[in-house]
């Protein structure tokens, strides 16, 4: 499977952006997909996630009402829409595809089996 992110760049506090990330190699739509994220000196952390078919969203705390995650089976592709953005929200962010159909509540990262080369977003003050 490989997973292909794009979409990020710089943006002013308040701004907006659209990630994508577009899988091949694997039933695309049998599987959750996510997205986290990484700050410099910071430790990776989940963002969003979607169950197959949309059934299920998760988001974190952090991004909750800001962000959007939505799929598009038909072209094999995950978005997060990014609302509202931070400066604490600058990170690379990165696309992963689940073990399973549909995650639990409490993210976990070893419960993703691939995952994207990551996307840089940097939000300017």
């Amino acid at each position: 499977v490989q997973l292909q992110a794009s979409g990020g760049g710089l943006v002013q506090t308040g701004g907006s952006l659209r990630l994508s990330c577009t899988a091949s190699g694997r039933t695309f739509s049998t599987y959750a997909m996510g997205w986290f994220r990484q700050a410099p000196g910071k430790e990776r952390e989940f963002v969003a996630v979607v169950s197959q078919r949309t059934f299920r969203k998760y988001y974190s705390d952090s991004v909750k009402g800001r962000f959007t995650i939505s799929r598009d089976d038909a072209k094999n592709t995950v978005y997060l829409q990014m609302n509202s953005l931070k400066a604490d929200d600058t990170a690379v962010y990165y696309c992963a595809q689940h073990r399973s159909a549909v995650p639990g509540p409490i993210p976990r990262a070893y419960e993703y089996k691939y995952w994207g080369q990551g996307t840089l977003v940097t939000v300017s003050s």
